[in-house]
Order: structure tokens, then C-alpha cells, then sequence
């Protein structure tokens, strides 16, 4: 098990975290109980399995609901 921590472009709306949330649900491999998406800090932190899930494809469905992943750190 890995932990990532995922800076973004700065989050304009609350509904923005309810989104991207909605989109690692969504990905087998992902701790769903460790997601963490913080509004003040635009940052994203969870654990995830690298043999189910790709670092790649966690930002890849960032992306994919409109969220630009500036940085990325995995532990």
C-alpha cells in the first residue's frame, strides 16, 4: 500500500472536492476511506494499491472531471 499526496490548481468551489472524490471512488485499487480532499490547501491525500492502480491513472481521472494535478509526491 502507497500513500500520494496530489497538489492541484487551486479549487474555486466546494463542489469541486465532491467531484474529484467521486472520480477515486470510482477506481479499484484506491482506499476509499483515505481519501482526502482538501478545499483551503487544493491538495488530495490517499492510499492506494499499486498493483490494482497507477499513480498515472489516479491523475489521469483527476483530469478527466477538469482538475489540473500540479505535483505529485508518493510514499
Amino acid at each position: 500500500m502507497k500513500s500520494a499526496t496530489i497538489y492541484l490548481e487551486t479549487l474555486t468551489c466546494p463542489s469541486c472536492m465532491l467531484k474529484i472524490e467521486g472520480a477515486l471512488k470510482n477506481l479499484s485499487g484506491v482506499k476509499e476511506e483515505t481519501i482526502n480532499v482538501s478545499f483551503n490547501t487544493s491538495r488530495v491525500r490517499l492510499d492506494f494499491d499499486e498493483e490494482a492502480v497507477s499513480i498515472d491513472d489516479i491523475e489521469k481521472a483527476i483530469d478527466k472531471v477538469g482538475y489540473e494535478v500540479k505535483k505529485t509526491r508518493v510514499k
